[in-house]
């Protein structure tokens, strides 16, 4: 399954439109039950999705990771702005001024609706930590109850290493026109933490005093952020 086309061709990105068919186009070609891929914030979701019950999941990752994540993707992908020094897009994250917007906006939106739709709020964290754990509260979430080996084959392949080696995953199969992948690895690292190496004293603590003013008044708790 993993390996008979790519990513983005098996699992429609709804919002997308910069090249080949849009993700609507796509996702009006598949029948149901079908799976969906969007970054959008809740707010911008499409009606339908609460309309007809569907069923969400939702992966966040610490906003350090995620911005260093994210700005290495802004280097590679040239659909992208050009996201600038580390400095300069450290600011514009903190801003918001990204596509999709802000990650404070993003996480907060999606942790509250979790109370009143059918929304599974995964960590990207735990995923590393135990993902068979999290494999199997996404089977119990989506009502399917899987074999041990059937488990433990998800386990394996959805490695970060296994994915980073699969070109049905890695991007690896669009041009260089789209994703430069000699600037950086679409999937570059996977880590928890990384964002050590990128911060500098003084980014981090403005970082950690712009992060508590934009959470103060959230439950949702991340690891690894301060």
């Amino acid at each position: 399954m993993c390996n008979r086309a790519p990513i983005h061709h098996r699992i429609p990105f709804l919002e997308f439109f910069a090249f080949g068919p849009s993700g609507l186009e796509q996702i009006e070609k598949l029948s149901s039950p079908r799976m969906i891929k969007t970054h959008l914030p809740i707010q911008f979701i499409p009606k339908s999705v609460w309309e007809q019950d569907c069923k969400v999941i939702t992966v966040a990752r610490n906003a350090k990771d995620n911005l260093v994540s994210y700005y290495h993707f802004h280097r590679m992908n040239q659909v992208m702005p050009e996201p600038g020094s580390w400095q300069e897009f450290l600011q514009i994250f903190m801003d918001g001024q990204v596509a999709w917007g802000s990650w404070y906006d993003y996480v907060k939106g999606w942790w509250e609706a979790k109370e009143k739709r059918r929304i599974l709020f995964l960590f990207y964290e735990d995923l590393k930590e135990n993902p068979r754990r999290e494999i199997l509260k996404v089977a119990k979430f989506m009502e399917k109850v899987l074999e041990e080996d059937v488990v433990e084959k998800i386990v394996r392949l959805s490695s970060f290493s296994a994915m980073k080696d699969n070109p049905m995953v890695n991007y690896s199969t669009l041009p260089p026109s789209v994703m430069d992948q000699t600037i950086s690895s679409f999937m570059r690292k996977g880590e928890v933490g990384d964002w050590k190496h990128h911060f500098t004293v003084a980014q981090n603590e403005a970082f950690d005093e712009h992060y508590e003013r934009e959470m103060a008044e959230s439950s949702l708790k991340f690891r690894e952020v301060l």
